[in-house]
């Protein structure tokens, strides 16, 4: 009961400050934490999907926006087909069991990345919980859930349907109309679990002047604690965007 208490003085207190609108996640270290443990990688997948929760519920209660998370890279398809094989039937798994919670939290759920590769029957469920979860009122959270997303895919594509336009001069405002991610702000925060240090090809147009915070704790062991470090730190910071500080 204590621990709640404090969990709720502590999300008052960083609601009082600067709270970035739109949180990006690189959802790091499945894998590694299964092996760790001697586990199956599929059980790291698992328990990376409780801690999607954790970070959905902790983004909703600090008053975040948008959260976008890189669920499924164009590189991923290198992976073993039992694994990925496992990971689609999880994403299917979800998709029929948890958006009956988002409906009643009113958070939205939308995906994104090159989705007519998977199959018509995760493409139906997808669009299916994009619509249950679509509201009149503005949601308490939307989710970005990318999915067969590159960032330099998604740069060639938006480059090729511009062309496809017949666009004549593009400006950095109207080259955004092209991406997966057109009428979403840019990402404040992005969070990168399991100690790397790089992009992994996430949202590299989209993180210009995004603040990043690592950690080293890999993704199933996330929880609202190190979500309100990530944003603690993130008010910390100066952001000039290349100014000078007033």
């Amino acid at each position: 009961m204590l621990s709640i208490w404090t969990d709720i003085q502590r999300r008052r207190l960083l609601r009082s400050g600067n709270i970035p609108k739109h949180v990006a996640v690189i959802m790091d270290g499945n894998g590694t934490w299964a092996a760790r443990r001697r586990l199956p990688r599929t059980a790291g997948h698992a328990r990376g999907a409780e801690a999607l929760r954790r970070a959905t519920t902790e983004a909703a209660a600090l008053g975040v926006e948008y959260l976008t998370v890189y669920a499924f890279s164009t590189e991923n398809w290198k992976r073993p087909k039992a694994e990925i094989d496992y990971l689609l039937n999880l994403f299917l798994k979800y998709l029929r069991e948890k958006v009956p919670d988002l409906v009643q939290n009113k958070i939205t759920i939308r995906f994104l990345g090159g989705l007519k590769k998977f199959s018509p029957q995760l493409q139906k469920l997808m669009k299916a919980a994009e619509q249950k979860t679509t509201y009149a009122a503005k949601p308490l959270l939307t989710v970005n859930v990318m999915l067969n997303y590159g960032g330099r895919a998604e740069i060639v594509r938006a480059v090729n349907t511009a062309l496809q336009a017949k666009e004549k001069k593009l400006t950095e405002n109207s080259f955004t109309r092209y991406l997966y991610t057109t009428g979403l702000p840019d990402p404040d925060l992005l969070i990168r679990t399991s100690g790397q240090l790089r992009l992994s090809n996430f949202l590299l147009w989209q993180s210009a002047y995004t603040e990043f915070w690592f950690t080293r704790k890999r993704w199933p062991d996330f929880d609202g604690r190190l979500f309100r470090q990530a944003v603690r730190s993130f008010q910390r910071r100066q952001r000039r965007r290349g100014a000078l500080r007033a």
